[in-house]
């Protein structure tokens, strides 16, 4: 394996983290109607866990409503469960066409767990990028010691990888400090 590919493997590899973390934090509500907010939520759909998304489609026509609209009428009041029994604390009301889902907003108390568990995914998401600069160091050292590479590009590929890792933990932060001012403003 070339030291090329490796920083390559180990970006990559960087990106998909962020990317997982965005994802992650996406599901955070914060007190504004977003679509994502439903979905982690599964539907028990006759005997089998779907994702509410295959099951209905989801909007945020106001700041503080989500309107959830099932393809199959008769999945309805499996929709609505699903998302009383979540963990998000919000309450639909059904009209026998759709469930109006509004978004009450955060009391300072919920707002401040919300910044705990943002903070907490974005360690999360540190650690990870950690153990890859972690993974691939060893890689390089190891054929530094095999005497594959020089000490001078053995360091070359070290400092490269740290500013990676610096880059893509940057990313995380800024992506977490956007979710807080979300969340403390909203």
């Amino acid at each position: 394996m070339t030291l090329q590919s490796l920083l390559t493997d180990a970006e990559g590899r960087m990106k998909k983290a962020v990317e997982a973390l965005r994802r992650e934090l996406a599901t955070i509500r914060t007190g504004r109607a977003h679509p994502a907010l439903l979905e982690r939520i599964t539907v028990d759909y006759y005997g089998t866990p779907t994702p509410l998304a295959q099951l209905a489609t989801v909007t945020a026509p106001e700041a503080r409503l989500l309107v959830v609209q099932p393809w199959d009428k008769g999945a309805l009041r499996l929709l609505e469960k699903a998302i009383l029994t979540s963990d998000l604390g919000i309450t639909p009301i059904n009209d026998g066409q759709v469930l109006r889902v509004p978004i009450p907003p955060l009391t300072e108390e919920r707002r401040r767990e919300i910044v705990r568990l943002v903070h907490k995914k974005v360690e999360e998401g540190r650690i990870a990028i950690r153990n890859i600069r972690r993974d691939v160091l060893d890689k390089i050292r190891t054929l530094e010691r095999e005497k594959q590479i020089g000490q001078d590009e053995s360091r070359r590929t070290q400092e490269r990888l740290q500013r990676l890792t610096e880059t893509y933990i940057g990313q995380m932060d800024a992506l977490g400090q956007e979710k807080e001012k979300e969340v403390m403003g909203g």
